[in-house]
């Protein structure tokens, strides 16, 4: 996290999910090379991103799909809805009535 700021860093999320990776990947009692055989992806971009969090979208997609994760990328870039706009179009269309 920057010092001057709350908000994580890049560089933290990347951190925090090569973390979260290697827990899982452990709870679910795989090797590294076992994960690298099953998903397609290379040993040496495992653990690259499970030390430095680094790694290519398309491996990241593959490992989660192995991992049973990939529906958690399904909402990324998901345009946000602004709720407040929504209900004010609600309300106009009411005081015209």
């Amino acid at each position: 996290m920057n010092k001057y700021s709350l908000k994580k860093l890049p560089t933290d999320i990347l951190q925090e999910t090569a973390s979260k990776h290697r827990q899982l990947r452990r709870q679910l009692k795989l090797s590294q090379a076992q994960l690298a055989e099953r998903s397609g992806v290379s040993l040496g971009s495992i653990k690259r991103f499970e030390q430095t969090g680094k790694i290519s979208f398309e491996a990241l997609l593959k490992l989660a799909h192995l991992l049973g994760r990939l529906s958690d990328f399904e909402n990324l870039f998901s345009p946000k809805y602004d709720l407040e706009e929504i209900e004010r179009l609600f309300s106009d269309k009411t005081r015209h009535r």
